[in-house]
């Protein structure tokens, strides 16, 4: 399998081979955050790349979004783009190495670009970070992909079975509304963390 480390990720931003990069926020997600009330959510972006959720949310006046990535490159690009965004809530850090606790996940390309075996462990994270009630939301990959390297692929069968013993299945359907070449290929999906007993 491929080292998928800092330096492989560092490599991609240097040499420009994002093209997983959409250049603006998909259409799902901006629907998704325009009918989002409350603006003191605590709002986490694993993965953020560049980041155009984020910068979205906060000139929407979403101030308690947070970006991690385990590369520098991408966090340098977006403090260069969005120059107000508080310095403190971007994170250089492996997201299985992070901490705290958040309202909201935003899953965008994220998944797709660690290891499967992972897959296990990212959901683990994922419940330890959100809050009780707290929601993993976004988009996942509706196909084959690739094998050996990212983006990985999947299907809504694997991901039931991966995610339904931990969240309430609030939304896992096929997205109406993907950008470009993405179309066809995405599952929206909307996970509320189950409370503990």
């Amino acid at each position: 399998m491929i080292d998928l480390s800092e330096d492989f990720w560092t490599n991609k931003y240097k040499s420009q081979k994002t093209g997983w990069d959409l250049g603006e926020i998909s259409t799902p997600l901006k629907a998704y955050f325009d009918q989002l009330a409350n603006k003191n959510l605590k709002i986490l972006i694993p993965g953020a790349g560049n980041s155009y959720e984020a910068e979205y949310l906060f000139q929407q006046g979403f101030k308690n979004v947070y970006i991690v990535d385990i590369s520098r490159e991408p966090l340098i690009n977006f403090k260069e783009r969005v120059i107000n965004f508080p310095e403190e809530q971007l994170i250089h850090k492996n997201y299985f190495d992070l901490e705290g606790r958040f309202d909201l996940i935003i899953e965008q390309t994220f998944f797709c670009a660690i290891n499967p075996e992972k897959r296990a462990t990212y959901v683990q994270k994922t419940l330890d970070l959100l809050k009780n009630n707290g929601k993993l939301v976004g988009l996942l990959f509706d196909a084959k992909l690739n094998s050996d390297h990212p983006p990985f692929g999947g299907n809504k069968a694997s991901y039931l079975e991966l995610f339904k013993p931990y969240f309430e299945i609030e939304t896992m359907d096929k997205c109406y509304n993907s950008l470009g070449n993405r179309q066809g290929m995405e599952l929206f999906i909307k996970l509320k963390k189950y409370l503990k007993m």
